[in-house]
């Protein structure tokens, strides 16, 4: 594996040269941006929203459920058979609603995908930013895969990027 390695680096930059690295923490700098915590704050809301407006669906066709439980005596067998599959529809299109608001690329994923992404950008040209700056090969990220198990604060560039985009106590 590290013949594979070594060969790698030595194909990609010719003689195998020192590579100058860092990382930052993606999440520490998100935190610190006003923008992030409104845009996170609107995508709460509307997922409280959706979910209060998916729920009382879902009490409303189970009254419908209790009343046609007790309304089945009084009714024919195809009355009944009428009103279990006008209820079985329902509960089709309630599902079906649900999955489009938060399933897979549903309107929560592209609500957030279109409030986050602009702030993800912003972040990602500060850090090609201070990386151009410091002469950075790689750029690591602390708050996501792959894991580092030890990393040297002298490496951290967390501080350069929080300052180009203006978020040090200093500029506040």
């Amino acid at each position: 594996m590290k013949k594979l390695i070594l060969i790698f680096l030595f194909l990609a930059n010719g003689p195998i040269s020192a590579q100058k690295f860092g990382y930052v923490n993606s999440e520490f700098i998100l935190s610190n941006m006003k923008e992030y915590k409104s845009a996170m704050s609107e995508i709460e809301n509307l997922s409280k929203a959706w979910e209060k407006e998916i729920s009382d669906m879902y009490i409303e066709i189970e009254k419908k459920e209790i009343e046609l439980k007790t309304e089945q005596i009084l009714l024919t067998k195809e009355m009944f058979e009428d009103k279990r599959e006008s209820l079985d529809e329902e509960w089709k299109e309630v599902r079906e609603y649900q999955n489009k608001v938060f399933g897979f690329e549903g309107l929560y994923f592209l609500k957030k995908k279109e409030l986050i992404e602009p702030i993800q950008d912003i972040i990602f040209e500060s850090v090609e930013k201070v990386a151009k700056k410091n002469r950075l090969q790689i750029i690591f990220d602390k708050s996501s895969e792959p894991v580092l198990l030890y990393t040297n604060p002298i490496h951290d560039y967390t501080d350069y990027v929080l300052e180009d985009l203006g978020l040090t106590e200093k500029n506040n």
